[in-house]
């Protein structure tokens, strides 16, 4: 009796070990996403296409809600237009991104990972010149960072249609780095 027991609280536990691990993963949108991409697809070729495709994903609705929160907090008429540019244009290569990943049954993340979550927690808690500044910086660095990803996509993915709808992407991209440059350097010299 004593060893039954034992053995199904040790059964137990490793049962809430189990789903726990399991639950974590699946708090993560980018993640489930990366997993689930990985059971479909075995090819090492696709890897990199369907991960930056994730990331792109992932990366768009952040603009998406960073813009929301934008027009709503910032005091700059710059950082506000930026904002509003963000949204529409991201919320239109979020839908294609998405239509396109469809056709090749590529998991997107539909909500924001734990790491963009936290960066739009941290951002919603700013509101005016202190928001301007901070999300006009993020949006610098962001959008370098998401140019040289695309570029690189474009020129070493394997998906024909993948590296082309990133080729079409840079010079928005670019584009919305000079705003968010034009913006941040707009409101760096004011005073708080």
């Amino acid at each position: 009796m004593k060893r039954n027991l034992q053995l199904a609280l040790l059964f137990a536990g490793a049962l809430l070990a189990f789903t726990s691990c399991g639950k974590k993963a699946e708090s993560d949108s980018k993640e489930l996403a990366e997993d689930q991409n990985e059971q479909k697809f075995d090819s090492t070729q696709i890897e990199r296409d369907t991960e930056f495709a994730v990331a792109a994903a992932d990366g768009g609705l952040l603009e998406v809600q960073l813009g929301q929160l934008a027009v709503a907090n910032a005091s700059s008429p710059e950082v506000k237009k930026l904002g509003q540019t963000m949204v529409d244009e991201h919320s239109k290569a979020n839908e294609e991104l998405k239509a396109l990943a469809a056709t090749k049954n590529i998991s997107l993340p539909g909500v924001l990972s734990e790491k963009n979550q936290k960066t739009y927690e941290d951002l919603a808690k700013k509101s005016g010149l202190e928001f301007d500044k901070e999300y006009s910086s993020f949006m610098v660095k962001d959008h370098k960072e998401d140019i040289d990803e695309f570029k690189k996509e474009a020129e070493k993915g394997n998906d024909s249609e993948i590296k082309s709808w990133a080729a079409g992407k840079v010079s928005t991209l670019e584009h919305h780095l000079m705003m968010a440059e034009n913006a941040h350097n707009a409101v760096k010299e004011l005073k708080k």
